[in-house]
């Protein structure tokens, strides 16, 4: 890979990051929001790296001709440097898909946090809660307090292992896209949507294990769905603002 080549990536690539991160949502199917100022960095840095070595000439010819001489040829580097400009391209004219219930399916499952203690609920029918949240409280909550409450949960439908009955999924990223985890929640009473749909689903804990223990099973009587959009930041376990 000759020099102008190796400016030419530094820039694209320098380039795609600041288009990424300053013009578009694109970057958080990569990292998770925090993450969009050293993105910003990174490409402003590169594409200052491109822009100095373009400026820069090439080593004089004698320099060149010395090293060839004693056995040191410094023209290029490897043939499968080229496959950088791939990345380099997508950053500019490709948007990566966004991970489903594909990748839900095969995901580890996030721990849910030990919590020694909960507030109390609010009185707001229905209730609104995160997938976590929801979780927490039907495994570790002494006090009961969803039982019988009507609760909205939102998320995206990742068809069950059976086949027959879904799941209400987040997604979510600690960091990355690498190192994402999954949030679920069974979903009964209701035939499965499409998968990928996403929802506002209503209903109350499905009577499975002892509630507030490690035993209860973190599932839902759905009494209804409906259709939203999907979240611009789709890789948390935050609620989306819905009309009620």
């Amino acid at each position: 890979m000759r020099r102008p080549v190796q400016i030419l990536l530094l820039t694209l690539t320098g380039t795609g990051l600041l288009h990424t991160a300053l013009f578009t949502d694109t970057y958080l199917r990569y990292v998770k929001a925090g993450l969009r100022p050293p993105l910003i960095v990174s490409g402003v840095v590169l594409l200052l790296l491109g822009l100095a070595a373009a400026a820069v000439r090439g080593e004089p010819r004698h320099a060149a001709h010395d090293d060839h001489e004693h056995g040191h040829d410094h023209s290029g580097a490897p043939r499968i440097a080229w496959l950088l400009f791939l990345p380099a391209t997508s950053l500019l004219f490709y948007a990566p898909p966004a991970l489903g219930a594909y990748t839900a399916a095969r995901s580890n499952t996030k721990p849910v946090a030990v919590q020694k203690r909960f507030a109390p609920l609010p009185s707001t029918s229905p209730l609104p809660l995160t997938l976590t949240e929801f979780t927490e409280r039907v495994q570790q909550d002494p006090s009961r307090a969803v039982k019988d409450r009507i609760v909205q949960l939102t998320g995206f439908v990742t068809p069950a292992e059976d086949h027959v009955g879904w799941y209400l999924t987040r997604i979510i990223f600690t960091c990355c896209a690498a190192d994402s985890q999954t949030v679920k929640i069974r979903v009964y009473g209701s035939a499965a949507p499409p998968e990928n749909t996403w929802l506002a689903v209503t209903g109350t804990w499905h009577p499975r294990g002892a509630l507030g223990t490690r035993t209860a099973r973190a599932a839902l009587d759905v009494r209804n769905t409906r259709p939203i959009a999907q979240p611009v930041n789709a890789y948390t376990d935050d609620l989306p603002l819905t009309p009620s």
